[in-house]
């Protein structure tokens, strides 16, 4: 007995390309990564994708009412399960286009939310997107009650059932929260003692960062032999993998392979997968994988740049970039761009697949990483609690004997943070 497949859920994706929101952007191109953001879901089918140019956003349905008529004809005609909006979407906005197009929506925050629910596999990441999604969720309460009317009277300082139910909802919500939190705290706390052990072994680490599908897991499955899920889709890794590995040129790193980034992260992403991107706060050497080949590569890694300012990595993380995907491009334009590589010390023009190029990358992490940890005495005043808290933060402090002076430590560290402390202790 055999029973039929459920069917897919049939899509339409849609870009709004509002005149007064100026974006580096070419629309066309917003939209084809918005179509590649749906197929990264499964049980999606795209029937069908446009722009949509409008003057303005409106404030009540987003469009204006021709298009708002044109595009219910094509929802039914098309017999549209599921529309796409790759932008933001207000609560408001959202039940009334439900509601006139008989179709669910989700907004670009919503889509990314449901690829990240659908990718989370560790603990931390299934309780950082339900943390996410939570979130997300509050701001659509927002008038979602209005089929319950107010109470009679009043001047607006005694709410109707509808209030009550939101306020209601908002508790609940909140309250699961603080529980989410609490438990990401622990699952954090252990995250952290695993960075403190990996402090104390005489490793650097390396972080391989940049916009979703641009190849990070290739490189990290090409040099750690792990077979960390790499395919051509968006977010196709989410959870970050750290692994032991020795480099082609005998070098020996931790290398940590993130979540790709993207353009107009939602904000709830950002701050929700802050713990996940902290392991590139601690890496010694940050990778930056460029996908060269796309038409779009320097405004993703406009994008990467922003987001690791966002979290917070500072000028003195070393960087290296690695422009990869080489074999994708035809010889003319390959030979401009390894002159331009050439002409940088911190480029590298390679393919993660072929292995073409890698050699050069690999000598230079090894330069740039031939820094190992090494032991130090250290005695600091009872008045420099600043300087020794930051040893304890970054967990180089091997032991620790109270003297009359202050304290007596000693710390394994690298000449890098050995730097850094001094900085630091310099500035009081």
């Amino acid at each position: 007995m055999t029973t039929d497949a459920p069917r897919a859920t049939r899509a339409l994706v849609l870009h709004p390309d509002i005149r007064t929101a100026h974006s580096p952007r070419a629309p066309e191109n917003a939209l084809a990564e918005a179509v590649a953001l749906a197929h990264a879901l499964p049980g999606l089918e795209v029937v069908q994708a446009q722009v949509v140019r409008l003057p303005k956003a409106h404030a009540g349905k987003l469009f204006g009412s021709g298009k708002l008529d044109e595009l219910h004809d094509l929802i039914h005609d098309s017999e549209i399960d599921l529309v796409l909006v790759d932008g933001p979407v207000t609560p408001v906005q959202q039940r009334n286009l439900e509601r006139d197009w008989d179709v669910k929506l989700l907004d670009r925050t919503g889509l990314i939310l449901e690829i990240f629910a659908d990718r989370a596999r560790t603990r931390e990441g299934v309780l950082q997107v339900e943390l996410a999604a939570l979130s997300y969720q509050r701001t659509r309460l927002v008038r979602a009650w209005t089929h319950l009317e107010r109470q009679r009277g009043g001047l607006g300082f005694v709410g109707g059932p509808g209030e009550t139910q939101i306020e209601a909802d908002r508790r609940a919500i909140d309250t699961q929260m603080v529980r989410l939190r609490r438990q990401l705290a622990k699952v954090s706390r252990t995250r952290e003692l695993h960075r403190a052990a990996r402090r104390k072994v005489p490793y650097p680490i390396v972080a391989l960062v940049g916009y979703t599908n641009a190849g990070k897991s290739t490189l990290f499955n090409r040099l750690t032999g792990a077979e960390v899920m790499a395919r051509d889709m968006l977010f196709a890794t989410l959870d970050p993998t750290m692994r032991a590995v020795r480099l082609p040129s005998g070098k020996d790193v931790i290398l940590s392979d993130t979540v790709g980034f993207i353009s107009d992260l939602p904000t709830q992403l950002v701050a929700a997968f802050r713990a996940t991107l902290e392991e590139v706060l601690e890496a010694d050497l940050i990778v930056h994988v460029r996908d060269i080949a796309h038409e779009e590569t320097e405004e993703q890694a406009r994008n990467v740049r922003d987001i690791l300012s966002d979290l917070g990595v500072g000028v003195d993380t070393p960087q290296v970039e690695l422009w990869n995907k080489s074999d994708l491009l035809p010889e003319p334009q390959l030979a401009a761009l390894a002159q331009r590589a050439e002409a940088r010390e911190d480029v590298y023009l390679g393919s993660a697949i072929t292995g073409a190029g890698l050699d050069g990358l690999f000598d230079a992490m090894r330069t740039l990483l031939d820094d190992r940890r090494h032991r130090a005495e250290l005695t600091l005043g009872f008045a420099e609690g600043r300087a020794r808290a930051w040893l304890f933060e970054q967990s180089l402090v091997e032991d620790e004997t109270q003297i009359p002076e202050g304290y007596r430590l000693t710390v394994l560290w690298t000449d890098r943070q050995r730097d850094r402390f001094a900085a630091l202790r310099e500035q009081g």
